[in-house]
Parts: C-alpha cells; sequence; structure tokens
C-alpha cells in the first residue's frame, strides 16, 4: 500500500466528477489529519503537502527537543538523546521535523482512510449535483434514455448523472426506447435519503415556453413576452403573447413563414395542437380570442363572479367547445373566467331538445352528441356527416340513421 493507491481514489472523482480541486483537496487534506490524530493524539505540528498530479503525499511532523526525562507527550517532543542519534547538531530547545509516510499508519488504516476518502467525495458529488440542478429548475435539458419502468423512465446526462422522467410527466402519446435522447424541462430537485432525485417534465407549461424561446428569437430577446400558457399535454395547448414593439407582431413572430416555427414544437409535442392569440386587457376581446377557432356572435360578462356567457351560431358550438372539451376547458384557464357557450336561434322554426327523441336514439348516442356540445336537433343537422364522425365515436351508419330521424322531426 502506498501514497499512490490514495492519492488514485481522488484523482478519478476529480477528473470524472469535475468537483472543484481546492474543496476536494481540503477533504483529503481532512482524512490525512484524521489518520494522525487517530495514531498520535494530534495533528497541530503536522504539515501535509499534497502532489496530486504526481501522486505524492508528505507530511512532516515537527517536535521540540527536551532534556532527557523532561518530555512528557512524544507525539509533540522528543528526548534529546533520541534526536541526538538522528541528527548530532540538534539541541535543547531546536525543532527536530521528520517524514511520516504512509506506510508508517499500517495496512488496514489506509484503507480505511481509502475507503473515508471515497465516502466522503461522494457526498461531495451529490452534493454538486443538487446544487448544479437546483439552478436549472425551468430549463432545458437533453438525456439519454437509460432505463425504462412502468410508472418512470431513469435516464442519464452528459456526466452520468440519474435523471427521473415519471410517466405523470410524459406526454400521452411519448414513446421511447433504450439509448433514445428525451428533451425535457427540469420540474424539481429534491433530496431523498441523502440522494439529489431530479424530476424532470414533457407535460409542464414551462417545457412549452422553454421551446418557444428556442424556436423564437423575438421570445428569447424579450421582444415578445408570453403572458400565459395553459394545456392538455397531447391534446391542446393555448399560448398568449404580447409584443410591446408595435412592428412586430407576436402570433405571426411565433408561427413562422408558413407554421415553420411552430411545427418544430408540434412535432416535440407529439402532434399537440397550439393556438397561439395576441394578449389583450380587453377581457371580451380576450375571451373571443381564447375560444378560436370559434366565431363568437356576443359575450356577456360578470366580472365579480368570473362568469362568461358566450353566444354562437349552431354551427359554431362545437368548435368552442372543441373535441372533448378541450377548448372550452383550456380557454377557461386561460382567461381565469367560467365560460359557457349557448345557441342563438336562426330561423323561426324551433329547436327540440335531443332527450324528447330519447324513444327513437338510444341514450348513450345522445350523450355522445352532447359530448362534443350538441345538445339539440339543429345543432346536430348544422354539421356535415364527415364532421360528426370526426367529431364523435360513433359509426357512420349510426350518424345517417339519427340524421333521418331528426331531419323527419322539421318535415312534418
Amino acid at each position: 500500500m502506498s501514497n499512490i493507491n490514495l492519492i488514485d481514489s481522488f484523482k478519478d472523482f476529480k477528473d470524472e466528477k469535475k468537483i472543484d480541486r481546492p474543496y476536494m483537496e481540503s477533504v483529503l487534506q481532512e482524512v490525512v489529519k484524521s489518520m494522525l490524530r487517530r495514531k498520535y493524539g494530534t495533528d497541530e505540528n503536522c504539515d501535509i503537502i499534497l502532489n496530486v498530479d504526481k501522486g505524492d503525499i508528505e507530511i512532516w511532523r515537527t517536535r521540540k527537543v527536551m532534556e532527557d526525562g523532561f518530555s512528557e507527550d512524544d507525539a509533540l517532543e522528543i528526548e534529546l538523546a533520541e534526536a541526538k542519534t538522528l541528527d548530532d547538531s540538534l539541541e535543547v530547545g531546536d525543532d527536530y521535523i521528520d517524514e511520516i509516510t504512509l506506510e508508517d499508519f499500517g495496512r488496514r488504516a489506509i484503507l480505511a482512510a481509502r475507503q473515508t476518502l471515497i465516502s466522503k467525495i461522494l457526498e461531495l458529488e451529490k452534493d454538486a449535483v443538487y446544487t448544479e440542478y437546483k439552478d436549472r429548475v425551468g430549463e432545458i435539458i437533453t438525456a439519454e434514455v437509460y432505463q425504462i419502468w412502468k410508472k418512470e423512465i431513469l435516464l442519464l446526462d452528459e456526466k452520468k448523472n440519474e435523471l427521473i422522467l415519471p410517466k405523470t410527466e410524459q406526454i400521452p402519446a411519448d414513446f421511447f426506447k433504450k439509448g433514445e435522447t428525451i428533451r425535457a424541462v427540469v420540474l424539481k430537485v429534491e433530496m431523498v435519503n441523502g440522494n439529489p432525485r431530479i424530476i424532470l417534465s414533457r407535460t409542464a407549461p414551462e417545457f412549452l415556453e422553454r421551446l418557444f424561446e428556442l424556436e423564437v428569437p423575438e421570445i428569447f430577446d424579450g421582444l415578445i413576452t408570453i403572458k400565459k400558457i395553459v394545456r392538455e399535454p397531447g391534446e391542446r395547448a393555448k399560448v398568449a403573447v404580447e409584443s410591446y414593439d408595435d412592428r412586430i407582431d407576436p402570433v405571426g413572430a411565433c408561427v413562422g413563414m408558413k407554421g415553420s416555427r411552430i411545427h418544430g414544437i408540434v412535432r416535440e409535442l407529439r402532434n399537440e395542437n397550439i393556438d397561439v392569440i395576441n394578449y389583450t386587457n380587453n377581457i371580451q376581446l380576450y375571451i373571443q380570442r381564447a375560444l378560436s377557432p370559434a366565431k363568437i356572435n356576443s359575450i356577456k360578462i360578470n366580472e365579480e363572479t368570473k362568469y362568461a356567457s358566450v353566444y354562437l351560431k349552431p354551427d359554431q358550438v362545437s368548435l368552442a367547445i372543441g373535441r372533448g372539451g378541450h377548448n372550452i376547458r383550456l380557454a377557461g384557464k386561460l382567461t381565469g373566467y367560467e365560460i359557457d357557450v349557448y345557441r342563438e336561434s336562426e330561423g323561426d322554426d324551433e329547436d327540440v331538445d335531443l332527450d324528447e327523441f330519447s324513444d327513437e336514439i338510444e341514450g348513450w348516442m345522445i350523450d355522445e352528441l352532447k359530448g362534443i356540445g350538441l345538445d339539440t336537433a339543429k345543432s346536430v343537422l348544422a354539421l356535415s356527416m364527415e364532421e360528426l364522425v370526426k367529431r364523435t365515436d360513433l359509426e357512420e351508419e349510426t350518424i345517417r340513421d339519427i340524421l333521418s330521424i331528426l331531419r323527419a322531426e322539421f318535415e312534418e
């Protein structure tokens, strides 16, 4: 066992983990001082010189030369007779300096010291990882898939640090293979039993915000501000943007020529539909824009209760609600208002509630139509066969029968 064995443990971690050298050297110093205290009872009269690059540790001990019979502590003092055998020029009151080698401590002590050093450096490494990622919360990183489990994916960054992407933070359409690289945002960093746990997310609004910053230089430069983002991951997102420069169209800048900028973001989010709208303090106009692509006829707002009644033509209702209600839910989250939609009558004929056809149309079919915002006969008839097939889970033959029943009501 030699100096090299202990120093190599230090060098391996210093080079591989890129941890601050002066701090790590202080750790090695403390390990050696601990060995000195265990063997001699003190380290106060010892100087430790490290030459990590050459793999050397030098330990020099200074003891005061005392008259024979007057030495009280062998660790701090040496009697004249013994000192003379080592250096004939020494006299009482002089300092005797000798070198202590690691071999003087014995093999077992060196092994224990090596283990202590490794343990301390591992703790230092964990603290360094925690500190690094704590400062990177909200930042996009790229990591490689290392292990796939049922509830989460283990990834490794470029420094081989372990990162976690839980199933709950994955887009529903996400599918990854081992060795594949993933982009995600650092959601949170926590210490669990002394180990840093770094949680990533692809569903957080911050992930979409960082993607816009990467794709749209005007956002990165601060010329365009993202006021708010709401998402239903993998389905739809709404992004409110504002420009403080009248010469810049914030929506156009975010979408890009022929959608060039937003297409890359949509692909990253597994074809998530992204609506980019101009932010405004005019709440009526804001709600109108938030319900895009539906065209609004009129809006009644109660500012105290944060409630908005929106009136549309029958053929616009399903657009305002969106498949599965995604559009109206996101519009509510974006504006902070609870939104209800109402149909405005377009003719003299009275409309008929779908529930009135329960004898002819099965209840689950009526519920399917209501699920996309169609609860009257005319609202269903206002949509084409193709649109109804696309927006519901009903088969074409079933829809044809329903339309036939509803048309008969108005032909009588």
